[in-house]
């Protein structure tokens, strides 16, 4: 048996390919699964994500776990129903034989799970952070992609390392506490719960 999670995220160089991947892989370790991490395969942009996944899909055996962890775009109606958040919202078709949990969501965005750490976020940044600038704990995985993202920057724009997709993203994630983004993000529960199972 083996398992692959295809992550969106890394840009087009080798260079952030293995930034997301690290970031992933210490953030995933730290959440129980050292010694028995996925293949980690970093695939830059969300739709490339998912024909890797599709893919691989089509011609792994049933005892292999095939997955793929990408950003939800939007809030979910369910956290388990996840083909049907994507056939509504990107008309992306279910694969054959595939599951819902072959998909992991960011919800909904990887900055979701950035802005859940608050503690991670202070340690990193120090005292030029604007803490007051970051959203609120509740409910936050309803909250926009672009007012996560809006306020993590606006948040960071005084320190000397503020925060931007690429390097500085994944040095942020190595750093977050599993059991800190378990306790804000029910879609993180899942990702774990599911990958602890299935790995």
């Amino acid at each position: 048996m083996s398992a692959t999670l295809y992550l969106e995220g890394g840009g087009e160089t080798r260079f952030l390919k293995g930034q997301c991947r690290e970031g992933f892989s210490k953030l995933l370790e730290k959440s129980g699964l050292s010694g028995r991490l996925p293949r980690l395969v970093a695939c830059g942009s969300r739709n490339t994500a998912f024909n890797k996944f599709k893919s691989d899909h089509a011609k792994s055996s049933k005892a292999d776990f095939v997955a793929m962890l990408i950003d939800s775009e939007a809030p979910l109606a369910d956290i388990e129903d996840t083909w049907s958040h994507l056939k509504r919202r990107d008309n992306w078709e279910m694969p054959a034989n595939a599951q819902d949990e072959q998909v992991l969501f960011m919800t909904t965005c990887m900055e979701t799970w950035i802005v859940a750490d608050q503690n991670a976020l202070s340690e990193h940044y120090g005292h030029n952070l604007k803490q007051s600038a970051l959203p609120a704990l509740v409910d936050l995985e309803i909250r926009s992609r672009d007012t996560v993202q809006t306020a993590l920057v606006h948040a960071t724009r005084n320190c000397s390392n503020q925060y931007s997709k690429g390097k500085r993203s994944f040095e942020v994630l190595a750093l977050l506490t599993p059991s800190v983004l378990n306790s804000n993000l029910p879609s993180f529960g899942r990702c774990m719960r599911i990958l602890l199972a299935r790995c």
